[in-house]
């Protein structure tokens, strides 16, 4: 079981969380189809607690905090120093939305948004590491963005996370970041796309049964469950319509 207990290195995806407008409905949902423990929140955070596999966190689930604002999954990115990233944003033509904010021990956030106007958050891990389960069934196991200008989106993300981008054979726009030789995640147009922004994709032992889950809760499906050269993946969402894709894994370790 790929899991992990000290803080990820900085620049990468950490931590996905949810903003929904019926938190109770989406605790049932994810704790159904994923096997995930999400406990009721506290209510100064407004419901807000984190999911857990065997005890591991693996995502947040929270309330909306402004009205119309749609329900949709959160990328957060990681960082040693959440102001001096915030500061990076801003240079490399990004917005700050939020933050820096302490969360107590917790660690510290911000919420910012690159030149091509996709949302993601910052997150300089205290005593929450992130993602502490991972490419096994139920936890996280890629993030990937649609953007309308890849070239500008790429140019801001190496700026301020030093991200390097390898070209995928066969598809015009996308590609793949890593640090190092440490690959992370992808980005691309599209603008037909069901998922616009930055999507989170979940490790599940059966794509096909997973999907059948979510459709009998409730759920839809975005994308039919296919094949690929990395695995058989499908998009769906929520009943509340939070879109998230699953992709059938080895539960190897990254």
């Amino acid at each position: 079981m790929p899991t992990r207990s000290t803080p990820w290195p900085a620049g990468t995806p950490c931590w996905v969380d949810l903003a929904t407008t019926d938190l109770p409905a989406a605790r049932t949902f994810y704790a159904e189809v994923f096997g995930w423990t999400v406990p009721e929140g506290p209510p100064e955070t407004g419901g807000y607690s984190s999911a857990t596999l065997d005890g591991h966190r693996v995502a947040g689930l929270g309330p909306t905090m402004q009205e119309g604002q749609p329900t949709a999954w959160l990328t957060y990115v990681a960082t040693d120093d959440v102001a001096a990233s915030v500061d990076a944003v801003r240079a490399a033509g990004g917005t700050v939305h939020m933050g820096p904010d302490q969360v107590g021990p917790l660690g510290s956030l911000a919420v910012a948004a690159d030149p091509t106007g996709v949302v993601f958050g910052l997150w300089q891990a205290g005593s929450h590491p992130g993602v502490e389960l991972f490419n096994e069934h139920g936890g996280l196991v890629w993030n990937e963005a649609v953007v309308g200008d890849p070239a500008a989106a790429r140019k801001f993300y190496t700026a301020v996370f030093g991200w390097a981008w390898d070209p995928v054979e066969g598809m015009e726009t996308y590609q793949t970041f890593r640090l190092g030789d440490r690959w992370l995640g992808g980005l691309g147009a599209g603008p037909d796309s069901p998922v616009q922004g930055w999507g989170v994709c979940f490790a599940v032992r059966d794509t096909d049964a997973t999907v059948a889950d979510v459709t009998a809760r409730g759920g839809t499906v975005l994308i039919p469950a296919q094949d690929s050269p990395y695995g058989r993946y499908a998009v769906v969402a929520d009943p509340q319509g939070a879109a998230f894709s699953l992709m059938q894994t080895t539960g190897e370790a990254a």
